[in-house]
């Protein structure tokens, strides 16, 4: 029996109309390590890659001059996905190594996010790597006033990239920077014209290193980063110990300043949480927050293995199976790390409902060598 293939990244390329995702496309599809690629575009009379072209297919699969191949979502995400990895499964089309997923600019990412984590099957056979979103440095700031989905957009992403920075003036670009920083503090900003915005290297942005295959943790949270940005970054097991106070004076560091009621934040705690404690934290916030949540990344020490730490990834209600490393990425540093981006929900509120949980005394229950292999179920996917 052929072993089974490996998890095919996925990576989400969201803007906002006219920002443009499609050059940045057509510039990337030209390194050669996107070869093995598989770009998925919502609506294919909108993209201009009519110039890569070499042979389009009656079912929407469509094969490019570098190699990569091209595919319309014929009603739902799922099915697309679904239907590339039976074609890889049995050999009409050689295995991928990642998939692109283009938005259309008035896209909400949630639903496209969901797609990818929420489904078993698909989530069996890829993993969201992460978010790629271009802003336009020209309209940027009128789009962010105007219109919710590009507020999403930023919010969520793992990495922006600021297109058309040489048609902007030097104030509109720094004011650009000041409000895309207050939506989130943590995704690194590329200018579209710098060669790094060419490189295929642009999508490694998930918790794998494609390289190394192993949890690359900080990249993932971007928690270094995000450590002199954040002021209220703090460590939950000493309540009286607070990082960052010191950055409350530069308004640059302050997430929640141009905002609205759009918040990214972190929550780090340095004791192992038992794994109903943490069950019921996810499961309360999920069900009755989750419209809120726009998303959220974790890796959490759980009492019943501290030794192999929980991956978590949610999108509003829907959270991907978790998954247990083989290990601590840094066998220094055991601390459960969440970060949060919500929208209507106070970090305040989160940080209370946390501590109401994981500041309890330990739990005990009857079926803990039962969790000890599966320690968070998360609701209507018990496993």
């Amino acid at each position: 029996m052929a072993s089974p293939l490996p998890a095919v990244p996925v990576s989400i390329l969201t803007g906002f109309l006219g920002a443009g995702k499609t050059t940045l496309l057509n510039r990337l599809l030209k390194d050669p390590d996107l070869s093995d690629t598989a770009v998925i575009i919502n609506e294919f009379g909108d993209v201009s890659i009519d110039h890569l072209l070499v042979e389009a297919s009656s079912d929407g699969v469509i094969e490019l001059s570098d190699g990569c191949l091209c595919c319309t979502v014929r009603g739902e995400l799922v099915d697309t996905l679904a239907d590339l990895m039976d074609r890889m499964q049995t050999g009409k089309i050689r295995p991928l190594k990642r998939i692109v997923i283009e938005t259309t600019g008035l896209a909400d990412p949630a639903p496209v996010l969901q797609s990818v984590i929420g489904n078993p099957i698909i989530a069996q056979n890829f993993r969201l790597d992460g978010v790629v979103t271009v802003v336009d440095a020209v309209n940027g700031l009128q789009t962010i006033a105007n219109h919710e989905e590009a507020l999403k957009q930023i919010a969520v992403a793992d990495r922006i990239v600021v297109s058309k920075t040489g048609l902007a003036d030097a104030s509109t670009r720094d004011a650009l920077t000041v409000r895309i920083r207050a939506l989130n503090p943590r995704a690194p900003l590329i200018d579209g014209d710098s060669d790094e915005a060419g490189r295929s290297a642009l999508f490694a942005c998930g918790l794998y290193d494609p390289s190394s295959k192993i949890a690359d943790v900080g990249r993932w949270l971007q928690d270094e980063a995000h450590h002199d940005h954040n002021h209220h970054h703090h460590d939950h097991g000493d309540h009286h110990h607070d990082h960052d106070h010191h950055h409350d004076h530069d308004h640059h560091h302050d997430v929640n300043r141009h905002g609205g009621d759009i918040r990214s934040f972190s929550i780090v705690h340095d004791r192992p949480i038992e794994p109903m404690a943490l069950d019921m934290f996810i499961d309360l916030l999920r069900s009755a927050h989750g419209e809120k949540l726009l998303r959220m990344k974790a890796i959490v020490a759980v009492a019943d293995r501290p030794d192999r730490p929980l991956v978590l990834h949610g999108v509003q209600n829907v959270f991907h199976t978790p998954e247990r490393l083989t290990a601590w990425p840094d066998p220094n540093d055991r601390r459960t790390r969440m970060v949060l981006i919500t929208k209507g929900l106070t970090e305040d509120f989160v940080r209370d409902l946390f501590d109401a949980f994981t500041g309890q005394p330990r739990i005990d229950r009857p079926d803990a060598q039962a969790l000890s292999d599966n320690p968070l179920s998360v609701p209507g996917m018990r496993f």
